[in-house]
Parts: C-alpha cells; sequence; structure tokens
C-alpha cells in the first residue's frame, strides 16, 4: 500500500476502524496526562496554602513566557498545515512544514534557556523554596517534551520529504498539540499568578 493511500484511508470519513498508530498516540497522551496532570494538580494545592508564592512568581519572566505562548501556537498552525498536505499527498510541503514546527520548538527552549540562565543567576533555584522546584520541575518536564517532539518531527519529515508514511503527520502533530495545550496551563499558572509583570 501506498504512503498517500494508506493515509487516505486514515482520513477516510466513512471508515469505522481506527488506525493503530491513532490509538497509540491517545494512549501515550493518557499517561502523559496523568504525569502533568499529577503534577499540576499537586502545584495547585501547595499554591492555595501559600499565598505568599506571588511574590515569588512576581521574579518570573512574564514576557518571555508571553513569547513562548505565541511561538507555540504558531507551530501548532505549521503542524495543522502539515497534516493538511500529508491529507493530499503532499510530502514535501507536510515536511516543509514540520521542521517550520520544529524551528518553533527551537525558538522555545532558545527563550527557556535565557529564562533559566536568568533565574539562576538571580538566586531563584529549586532550594529557594518550593515555588521554584515546581517552577523547575514542571517548565523543565514541558522542555524535555519539546525536545521529544522536535526529534520526532524531524524523523516524520525526512520520510515526508520522500513521499514515505505521510500517515505518522497526523500522530507527531497530535503529539505536538499536547505539547502545547500544557504550555497553556503552565503559563497563567506560573507566570501571570503574580498580578506583576516583567
Amino acid at each position: 500500500m501506498s504512503a498517500h493511500a494508506e493515509t487516505a484511508q486514515d482520513l477516510d470519513p466513512r471508515s469505522t476502524e481506527v488506525p493503530t498508530g491513532r490509538v497509540a498516540v491517545w494512549w501515550f497522551l493518557a499517561s502523559e496526562i496523568a504525569i502533568f496532570g499529577g503534577a499540576v494538580v499537586c502545584y495547585l494545592l501547595f499554591r492555595l496554602r501559600h499565598p505568599e508564592w506571588s511574590a515569588e512568581a512576581a521574579h518570573t519572566i512574564t514576557a518571555a513566557g508571553a513569547i513562548n505562548t505565541v511561538v507555540l501556537l504558531t507551530s501548532s498552525l505549521s503542524a495543522v498545515l502539515a497534516h493538511a498536505a500529508a491529507g493530499r499527498g503532499d510530502g514535501p510541503r507536510a515536511a516543509r512544514m514540520l521542521w517550520y514546527t520544529v524551528g518553533g520548538g527551537l525558538v522555545f527552549l532558545v527563550v527557556k534557556a535565557y529564562e533559566y540562565t536568568h533565574e539562576i543567576s538571580a538566586g531563584m533555584v529549586p532550594s529557594r523554596g518550593l515555588f521554584w522546584a515546581f517552577y523547575f520541575l514542571l517548565t523543565g518536564l514541558h522542555a524535555l517534551h519539546v525536545t521529544g517532539g522536535m526529534v520526532a518531527l524531524g524523523a516524520v519529515a525526512r520520510g515526508a520529504a520522500r513521499g514515505q508514511h505521510l500517515g505518522r503527520v497526523e500522530l507527531v502533530a497530535i503529539y505536538w498539540h499536547f505539547v502545547d495545550i500544557v504550555w497553556i496551563f503552565l503559563f497563567p499558572l506560573l507566570y501571570l499568578s503574580s498580578g506583576g509583570s516583567r
């Protein structure tokens, strides 16, 4: 079966069978939701008991968090465009859009590295208190997922450029959207809850 035919079957609205790859991705994301969900719930429970954390949150760089939010949302758009191109059998365009998505992930990590450098040099380290322990845990875990997503996107893009395994474009796009959604939760919880901005 050709890569284009495989993609067309995956996207056929008349098909009642869910592709195995899609089921696997959703099961994987369910486990990831449990990990991030548990960490976020723990953070919220502690936050409710520590209103003084607002003063700590004021030291986060809100502008950098906002820039990264825009970057990830834009990269999600390129992932959607890659999926659409794969559905049409246009592997080279799908690959190009996936590389744009990888580029967005790279920008995100560069901004995050700047934040970490600034926070650590200012003494905002995990040993300072629970807020910063949660900050580095949640953002660090998210950054690892961004890195893993970039590796997967790049691997799929290489195949898509040759017109191979176009059905996988949808799977990496779903994962990337999950990474973006997690950040949409982390940004207000960690950056905007101080009531101030920098």
